[in-house]
Protein backbone atom coordinates (compact mmCIF):
# COMPACT_ATOMS: atom_id res chain seq x y z
CA UNK A 1 0.00 0.00 0.00
CA UNK A 2 2.25 2.43 0.53
CA UNK A 3 4.47 1.79 -2.20
CA UNK A 4 1.25 2.46 -4.12
CA UNK A 5 1.11 5.74 -2.73
CA UNK A 6 4.63 6.88 -2.68
CA UNK A 7 3.77 9.28 -5.99
CA UNK A 8 1.11 11.18 -4.54
CA UNK A 9 2.20 10.96 -0.56
CA UNK A 10 5.24 13.33 1.80
CA UNK A 11 4.58 11.45 4.48
CA UNK A 12 1.90 7.94 5.72
CA UNK A 13 1.18 7.41 8.90
CA UNK A 14 -1.58 5.38 11.00
CA UNK A 15 -4.04 7.69 12.69
CA UNK A 16 -6.91 6.38 14.13
CA UNK A 17 -6.61 2.98 12.27
CA UNK A 18 -6.51 4.69 8.98
CA UNK A 19 -4.14 5.32 6.00
CA UNK A 20 -3.24 9.50 6.74
CA UNK A 21 -2.05 11.70 3.85
CA UNK A 22 0.22 14.76 4.99
CA UNK A 23 1.49 17.32 2.77
CA UNK A 24 3.98 19.84 5.01
CA UNK A 25 4.63 23.18 3.08
CA UNK A 26 7.18 25.92 5.03
CA UNK A 27 5.32 29.29 5.17
CA UNK A 28 5.86 32.07 7.13
CA UNK A 29 5.39 30.43 10.57
CA UNK A 30 7.03 27.16 9.33
CA UNK A 31 3.88 25.55 10.44
CA UNK A 32 1.82 25.96 7.43
CA UNK A 33 0.04 22.25 6.51
CA UNK A 34 -2.47 21.10 4.04
CA UNK A 35 -3.77 17.58 4.89
CA UNK A 36 -5.44 14.93 2.43
CA UNK A 37 -8.00 12.86 3.38
CA UNK A 38 -7.48 9.01 2.54
CA UNK A 39 -11.02 8.70 1.44
CA UNK A 40 -9.92 11.13 -2.14
CA UNK A 41 -7.98 8.15 -3.33
CA UNK A 42 -11.09 6.42 -3.78
CA UNK A 43 -13.22 9.43 -5.17
CA UNK A 44 -14.19 10.60 -8.24
CA UNK A 45 -11.55 12.04 -10.65
CA UNK A 46 -12.99 15.36 -10.37
CA UNK A 47 -12.42 15.53 -6.53
CA UNK A 48 -9.23 18.06 -6.30
CA UNK A 49 -7.53 19.02 -3.55
CA UNK A 50 -6.45 22.94 -2.60
CA UNK A 51 -2.90 23.15 -2.03
CA UNK A 52 -1.57 26.39 -0.90
CA UNK A 53 1.75 26.55 -3.40
CA UNK A 54 3.54 29.86 -3.09
CA UNK A 55 4.37 32.47 -0.26
CA UNK A 56 1.84 34.74 1.10
CA UNK A 57 2.48 38.58 0.24
CA UNK A 58 0.85 41.68 1.05
CA UNK A 59 -3.22 42.28 -0.65
CA UNK A 60 -4.23 45.00 1.67
CA UNK A 61 -3.16 46.97 4.87
CA UNK A 62 -5.20 49.63 5.87
CA UNK A 63 -3.27 52.55 7.34
CA UNK A 64 -6.10 55.16 8.35
CA UNK A 65 -9.27 53.24 8.30
CA UNK A 66 -8.23 50.94 10.69
CA UNK A 67 -5.14 48.72 12.01
CA UNK A 68 -6.07 44.96 10.53
CA UNK A 69 -8.51 43.59 8.53
CA UNK A 70 -10.45 40.27 9.68
CA UNK A 71 -12.93 38.44 7.43
CA UNK A 72 -13.23 40.07 4.15
CA UNK A 73 -14.93 39.79 0.66
CA UNK A 74 -13.24 39.81 -2.73
CA UNK A 75 -14.66 41.08 -5.99
CA UNK A 76 -13.48 42.10 -9.25
CA UNK A 77 -15.78 44.42 -10.31
CA UNK A 78 -17.67 45.83 -13.05
CA UNK A 79 -15.08 48.22 -13.91
CA UNK A 80 -12.40 45.85 -14.36
CA UNK A 81 -10.72 46.55 -10.96
CA UNK A 82 -10.40 44.50 -7.70
CA UNK A 83 -12.29 45.92 -4.44
CA UNK A 84 -11.91 44.33 -1.25
CA UNK A 85 -13.96 45.12 1.83
CA UNK A 86 -12.86 44.21 5.14
CA UNK A 87 -13.71 44.48 9.08
CA UNK A 88 -11.60 46.34 11.01
CA UNK A 89 -11.72 49.23 14.02
CA UNK A 90 -9.05 52.30 14.97
CA UNK A 91 -7.56 50.18 17.65
CA UNK A 92 -5.60 47.12 18.13
CA UNK A 93 -7.22 44.98 21.04
CA UNK A 94 -9.46 42.22 20.42
CA UNK A 95 -13.20 43.70 20.73
CA UNK A 96 -15.36 42.22 18.02
CA UNK A 97 -18.48 44.36 19.33
CA UNK A 98 -16.65 46.88 18.58
CA UNK A 99 -16.32 46.41 15.26
CA UNK A 100 -18.23 49.20 13.34
CA UNK A 101 -17.70 49.36 9.74
CA UNK A 102 -15.20 47.95 6.93
CA UNK A 103 -12.34 49.06 5.30
CA UNK A 104 -12.54 49.38 1.90
CA UNK A 105 -9.18 49.12 -0.76
CA UNK A 106 -9.03 49.36 -4.37
CA UNK A 107 -6.60 47.62 -7.02
CA UNK A 108 -6.27 47.48 -11.23
CA UNK A 109 -4.81 43.96 -10.45
CA UNK A 110 -5.14 41.54 -8.16
CA UNK A 111 -1.01 41.15 -7.25
CA UNK A 112 0.67 44.12 -7.35
CA UNK A 113 3.31 45.50 -5.63
CA UNK A 114 2.88 47.30 -2.35
CA UNK A 115 -0.83 45.70 -2.43
CA UNK A 116 -4.05 47.57 -2.94
CA UNK A 117 -5.52 51.55 -2.23
CA UNK A 118 -6.73 52.57 0.33
CA UNK A 119 -9.72 54.00 -0.47
CA UNK A 120 -11.76 54.61 2.93
CA UNK A 121 -14.70 53.52 5.15
CA UNK A 122 -18.05 51.85 4.39
CA UNK A 123 -21.25 51.20 6.05
CA UNK A 124 -20.60 52.97 9.22
CA UNK A 125 -23.92 53.03 10.02
CA UNK A 126 -23.08 52.62 14.15
CA UNK A 127 -23.70 49.13 14.52
CA UNK A 128 -21.72 45.92 14.56
CA UNK A 129 -20.57 45.19 11.04
CA UNK A 130 -18.66 41.44 10.52
CA UNK A 131 -17.89 39.73 7.32
CA UNK A 132 -19.56 41.22 4.15
CA UNK A 133 -20.46 39.23 1.49
CA UNK A 134 -20.57 41.54 -1.98
CA UNK A 135 -21.86 40.43 -5.08
CA UNK A 136 -23.22 41.67 -8.19
CA UNK A 137 -25.94 40.83 -10.00
CA UNK A 138 -24.60 43.05 -13.21
CA UNK A 139 -26.11 46.31 -12.94
CA UNK A 140 -25.73 46.91 -8.58
CA UNK A 141 -23.82 45.02 -6.46
CA UNK A 142 -25.09 43.70 -3.36
CA UNK A 143 -23.45 43.20 0.32
CA UNK A 144 -24.84 41.28 2.80
CA UNK A 145 -23.23 41.42 6.60
CA UNK A 146 -23.78 40.20 10.03
CA UNK A 147 -23.81 39.76 13.03
CA UNK A 148 -27.25 38.68 13.62
CA UNK A 149 -29.96 40.33 12.24
CA UNK A 150 -28.68 39.91 9.33
CA UNK A 151 -28.13 43.15 7.03
CA UNK A 152 -27.90 44.31 3.44
CA UNK A 153 -26.94 47.56 1.31
CA UNK A 154 -26.45 47.94 -2.20
CA UNK A 155 -24.11 50.45 -4.08
CA UNK A 156 -23.69 51.20 -7.82
CA UNK A 157 -20.29 51.96 -7.57
CA UNK A 158 -18.87 50.02 -4.48
CA UNK A 159 -17.67 53.82 -2.63
CA UNK A 160 -21.25 54.37 -1.52
CA UNK A 161 -24.22 52.25 -0.27
CA UNK A 162 -27.69 52.52 0.84
CA UNK A 163 -28.83 50.53 3.57
CA UNK A 164 -31.53 48.25 3.46
CA UNK A 165 -33.44 44.83 5.19
CA UNK A 166 -33.17 41.57 3.57
CA UNK A 167 -36.15 39.52 4.28
CA UNK A 168 -35.58 35.27 6.05
CA UNK A 169 -38.20 32.79 5.37
CA UNK A 170 -38.65 29.56 7.49
CA UNK A 171 -35.38 30.37 8.99
CA UNK A 172 -34.49 28.09 12.18
CA UNK A 173 -33.60 30.29 15.47
CA UNK A 174 -29.71 31.45 15.33
CA UNK A 175 -29.39 29.89 11.36
CA UNK A 176 -28.34 33.08 10.00
CA UNK A 177 -25.89 34.49 12.64
CA UNK A 178 -23.33 35.48 11.38
CA UNK A 179 -20.50 35.54 8.10
CA UNK A 180 -22.60 35.28 4.62
CA UNK A 181 -21.52 34.32 1.45
CA UNK A 182 -23.21 34.21 -1.50
CA UNK A 183 -22.54 32.24 -4.56
CA UNK A 184 -24.49 32.19 -8.11
CA UNK A 185 -25.54 28.55 -8.70
CA UNK A 186 -27.73 28.30 -12.58
CA UNK A 187 -30.37 30.88 -12.28
CA UNK A 188 -30.93 31.58 -8.67
CA UNK A 189 -28.30 32.52 -5.76
CA UNK A 190 -27.38 30.67 -2.63
CA UNK A 191 -26.50 32.20 0.79
CA UNK A 192 -24.26 30.27 3.32
CA UNK A 193 -24.15 31.32 6.78
CA UNK A 194 -23.15 30.36 10.12
CA UNK A 195 -25.50 29.58 12.47
CA UNK A 196 -25.59 27.34 15.68
CA UNK A 197 -28.15 24.16 15.86
CA UNK A 198 -28.76 22.57 18.79
CA UNK A 199 -25.73 23.69 20.95
CA UNK A 200 -23.16 22.84 17.19
CA UNK A 201 -21.79 24.92 14.86
CA UNK A 202 -23.80 24.64 11.30
CA UNK A 203 -23.26 26.65 8.13
CA UNK A 204 -26.93 27.62 7.03
CA UNK A 205 -27.96 27.43 3.64
CA UNK A 206 -30.50 30.13 1.98
CA UNK A 207 -32.08 30.34 -1.41
CA UNK A 208 -33.00 33.86 -3.37
CA UNK A 209 -34.16 34.93 -6.56
CA UNK A 210 -33.79 38.70 -6.06
CA UNK A 211 -30.74 38.96 -3.41
CA UNK A 212 -33.29 40.37 -0.79
CA UNK A 213 -35.94 37.18 -0.24
CA UNK A 214 -33.68 34.33 1.09
CA UNK A 215 -35.72 30.81 2.62
CA UNK A 216 -34.14 28.34 4.25
CA UNK A 217 -33.03 25.36 2.88
CA UNK A 218 -30.88 22.99 5.27
CA UNK A 219 -28.15 22.87 7.10
CA UNK A 220 -25.49 22.53 4.03
CA UNK A 221 -22.99 21.35 6.85
CA UNK A 222 -23.60 19.81 10.31
CA UNK A 223 -21.24 19.64 13.32
CA UNK A 224 -22.51 17.14 16.22
CA UNK A 225 -21.18 14.21 17.94
CA UNK A 226 -17.18 14.66 19.45
CA UNK A 227 -16.47 17.54 17.46
CA UNK A 228 -13.90 19.41 19.10
CA UNK A 229 -15.09 22.92 19.11
CA UNK A 230 -18.29 24.36 20.14
CA UNK A 231 -18.36 27.99 21.67
CA UNK A 232 -21.61 29.50 22.32
CA UNK A 233 -20.88 31.71 18.87
CA UNK A 234 -20.74 28.72 16.47
CA UNK A 235 -17.07 27.51 15.33
CA UNK A 236 -17.68 26.67 12.27
CA UNK A 237 -16.83 29.81 10.50
CA UNK A 238 -16.64 32.19 7.47
CA UNK A 239 -18.14 29.65 4.57
CA UNK A 240 -16.66 29.91 1.38
CA UNK A 241 -18.03 27.59 -1.10
CA UNK A 242 -15.88 27.52 -4.36
CA UNK A 243 -18.14 25.90 -7.88
CA UNK A 244 -14.99 23.78 -10.16
CA UNK A 245 -15.54 21.19 -12.69
CA UNK A 246 -19.14 20.00 -11.54
CA UNK A 247 -18.50 19.93 -7.95
CA UNK A 248 -18.62 22.21 -4.98
CA UNK A 249 -15.35 23.25 -2.10
CA UNK A 250 -16.67 24.52 0.88
CA UNK A 251 -13.89 26.55 2.60
CA UNK A 252 -15.01 26.51 6.58
CA UNK A 253 -12.67 27.74 8.87
CA UNK A 254 -13.21 25.80 12.55
CA UNK A 255 -12.11 27.47 15.13
CA UNK A 256 -13.07 29.05 19.02
CA UNK A 257 -10.59 31.96 17.89
CA UNK A 258 -8.11 30.50 20.26
CA UNK A 259 -3.95 30.65 18.39
CA UNK A 260 -3.36 27.44 18.04
CA UNK A 261 -6.69 26.93 15.90
CA UNK A 262 -7.32 30.23 14.33
CA UNK A 263 -5.36 29.16 11.02
CA UNK A 264 -7.58 26.10 10.90
CA UNK A 265 -9.61 26.28 7.63
CA UNK A 266 -11.47 22.94 6.34
CA UNK A 267 -11.93 21.89 3.21
CA UNK A 268 -15.29 19.76 2.16
CA UNK A 269 -16.64 18.53 -1.21
CA UNK A 270 -19.92 17.88 -2.49
CA UNK A 271 -21.26 17.30 -5.89
CA UNK A 272 -24.59 19.18 -4.29
CA UNK A 273 -24.02 22.96 -3.42
CA UNK A 274 -26.60 22.36 -0.63
CA UNK A 275 -24.85 18.83 0.94
CA UNK A 276 -21.97 18.90 2.30
CA UNK A 277 -22.40 16.17 5.16
CA UNK A 278 -21.96 15.81 9.07
CA UNK A 279 -18.65 16.24 10.91
CA UNK A 280 -18.70 14.26 13.85
CA UNK A 281 -14.97 14.26 15.09
CA UNK A 282 -14.47 11.12 14.51
CA UNK A 283 -15.22 10.85 10.75
CA UNK A 284 -12.49 13.56 9.79
CA UNK A 285 -10.50 11.34 7.59
CA UNK A 286 -13.81 10.52 5.53
CA UNK A 287 -15.53 13.78 5.02
CA UNK A 288 -12.82 15.94 5.26
CA UNK A 289 -10.79 16.95 1.93
CA UNK A 290 -8.35 19.23 2.66
CA UNK A 291 -6.83 20.87 5.81
CA UNK A 292 -5.67 24.98 5.21
CA UNK A 293 -3.45 26.63 7.14
CA UNK A 294 -5.37 30.22 7.04
CA UNK A 295 -8.25 32.02 8.18
CA UNK A 296 -11.82 33.21 6.84
CA UNK A 297 -9.41 32.71 3.19
CA UNK A 298 -11.57 34.35 0.16
CA UNK A 299 -10.48 31.65 -2.94
CA UNK A 300 -10.55 33.92 -6.18
CA UNK A 301 -9.76 32.97 -10.06
CA UNK A 302 -7.44 36.12 -11.51
CA UNK A 303 -8.53 37.18 -14.95
CA UNK A 304 -5.32 34.55 -16.12
CA UNK A 305 -7.04 31.87 -15.32
CA UNK A 306 -4.66 31.23 -12.38
CA UNK A 307 -6.20 30.63 -8.37
CA UNK A 308 -5.22 32.75 -5.28
CA UNK A 309 -6.58 32.41 -1.56
CA UNK A 310 -6.34 35.15 1.00
CA UNK A 311 -5.75 34.70 4.32
CA UNK A 312 -6.30 37.69 7.52
CA UNK A 313 -7.31 37.83 10.98
CA UNK A 314 -7.17 40.32 14.76
CA UNK A 315 -4.03 41.76 15.77
CA UNK A 316 -1.56 38.84 17.64
CA UNK A 317 -3.00 35.85 15.86
CA UNK A 318 -0.06 35.14 13.79
CA UNK A 319 -1.54 36.12 10.58
CA UNK A 320 1.45 36.05 7.94
CA UNK A 321 1.52 39.61 7.79
CA UNK A 322 0.68 41.59 10.57
CA UNK A 323 -2.61 43.91 10.39
CA UNK A 324 -3.60 42.63 6.71
CA UNK A 325 -4.95 40.91 3.86
CA UNK A 326 -2.61 38.28 2.30
CA UNK A 327 -2.63 36.41 -0.66
CA UNK A 328 -0.52 32.97 -2.26
CA UNK A 329 -1.21 31.22 -5.18
CA UNK A 330 -3.57 28.08 -4.97
CA UNK A 331 -3.48 25.06 -6.86
CA UNK A 332 -6.21 22.19 -7.34
CA UNK A 333 -4.29 19.12 -7.77
CA UNK A 334 -5.09 15.52 -7.69
CA UNK A 335 -3.41 12.66 -5.92
CA UNK A 336 -1.81 11.46 -8.86
CA UNK A 337 -0.15 14.92 -9.38
CA UNK A 338 1.76 15.16 -6.11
Amino acid sequence: MAAALASCLLFVFTSRGSLYCVMLRVMHDKKSAETISDHLRNSAPRTLVPIISGDWQLLYKPEKTGCYVNDHSLIRGLDGRWHLFGITKATPETAADEERYFTYGRGSELITPGGFEEIGIVCNNGVRAWAPSVVTDGRRYFMHYGPSPMRMATSDELRHWMEHTPIFHDAPLDSCHRDSMVLRVDDHWLMYATGIHERYGVISVFKSSDLVNWTFLKFALRTSGNAPLNPAWGATESPFVVARDGGYYLFMTYTDCRVENYHNTLVFYSKDPTEFGEYTGDNENSVIVARIHAHAPEIVQDTDGRWYITTCGWRNRQVPIEGAVAIAPLDWRSCDDR
